[in-house]
């Protein structure tokens, strides 16, 4: 019998190995040279300034916030079409996520939605890159309009790319502060739990690093509240090494998504995703739309493919959100997508065979 497809494979190779010994051979655990060599290599790929590693995409979002001064009485607009940690992170520095509804072709933020949510309270916005995906670059201006700061939660990102006036911009740069996670299932990981922060921003990027040592500056004193949310030396080493490939390993992500658009244009059952015009997609996620989504991963399931529905309940359905004003507001196209979006694997480690094996399942279903 094949071995049953994963939706995720963590790359990990004789070279990585190696930078993870190499620097537990060092004795240099924590706060050393592969750290900050990550945070400048991975700042130059992004075309920004400023970056600091840090423990986790959560703990990035959270360090964004902090570093804008969001807290209590402020409101934060998230989509309700995202992993849960886009909202909790507001909810954790005591401010109020406001929940907007998505596009229904793209999947991200609704800009138009966005501006009826804007309030005098109103303090920022996070703006997803769904599944690879870039939001719509007018977000960027309406937030400019607006004067309000834009928190890029690229977790999901790595490698994503937009035109904007005529001029390719990086995923990690088109935020006041951006925030990536490099969870074991994202297009680079760095060994475990990881995250990364970037801004182009001089203000804010005074301020980078800090926010993740306890708020500390070269002193060793603290200017302000902060705590531990660095990022270990292991794994800076190994997320030094998957940098080098990540373009590699996106161009094969993006060679199999196409593949898989192209045999999904004969199942009139399938729908696969949209790409925004002038943009390179980095899919971390490829998402099919069904009607029978329950079905379908059924049918993947008898095939040993894994395939899950992505997000099956909005954010502001979850209980931690039973008390929120929105709590019972519809949103009808989130609601539909979280019935309806299936994710099958696009990863870079799906060998030959595999990838033969998910074209042959999406053909036979009907």
């Amino acid at each position: 019998m094949p071995e049953r497809i994963p939706l995720a494979r963590p790359s990990w190779t004789d070279e990585m190995r190696q930078a993870a010994m190499d620097t537990l051979d060092s004795g240099r655990w924590v706060k050393g040279p592969q750290g900050r060599a990550f945070a400048e290599e991975f700042a130059e790929y992004c075309g920004v300034k400023f970056a600091s590693p840090c423990n986790s995409g959560s703990g990035a979002l959270l360090a964004a916030l902090r570093l804008l001064g969001i807290g209590p009485g402020d409101e934060v607009i998230v989509p309700s079409l995202t992993f849960i940690a886009t909202a909790t992170s507001v909810s954790m520095t005591g401010a109020t996520p406001v929940f907007a509804e998505v596009e229904s072709d793209y999947w991200c933020l609704d800009v138009e939605d966005v501006a009826r949510r804007i309030t005098p309270n109103t303090k920022a916005v996070i703006g997803v890159h769904l599944f690879g995906q870039c939001y719509d670059s007018a977000l960027i201006g309406r937030c400019q309009e607006r004067g309000l700061a834009l928190i890029e939660d690229a977790a999901q990102a790595h490698g994503a790319s937009i035109i904007i006036d005529g001029q390719t911009a990086m995923a990690g740069a088109l935020g006041t502060v951006s925030c990536f996670s490099f969870f074991p299932s994202k297009n680079v990981a760095v060994g475990g739990e990881g995250g990364m922060i970037t801004s182009a921003h001089p203000d804010i990027g005074a301020r980078i690093k800090s926010v993740v040592d306890h708020g500390r500056d070269g002193t060793l004193q603290s200017q302000e509240v902060g705590t531990n949310m660095r990022m270990s030396e292991v794994f800076a080493a190994i997320g030094r090494k998957q940098l080098v490939h990540l373009d590699s390993w996106v161009k094969k992500r993006r060679s199999i998504a196409s593949k898989f658009t192209e045999i999904l244009e004969s199942n009139t059952l399938l729908k696969s995703p949209s790409i925004r015009p002038n943009s390179n997609h980095a899919w971390h996620q490829f998402c099919i739309q069904t009607a029978s989504a329950e079905r379908f991963i059924e049918h993947l399931n008898r095939h040993d493919i894994d395939s899950r529905l992505v997000y099956p309940t909005p954010c502001h359905r979850h209980p931690v959100y039973a008390d929120h004003p929105q709590a019972k507001d519809e949103f009808s196209t989130t609601e539909h997508l979280c019935k309806q979006l299936v994710a099958i694997p696009v990863h870079h480690g799906l060998t030959e065979d595999e990838i033969k094996r998910i074209h042959g399942a999406i053909q036979s279903y009907s």
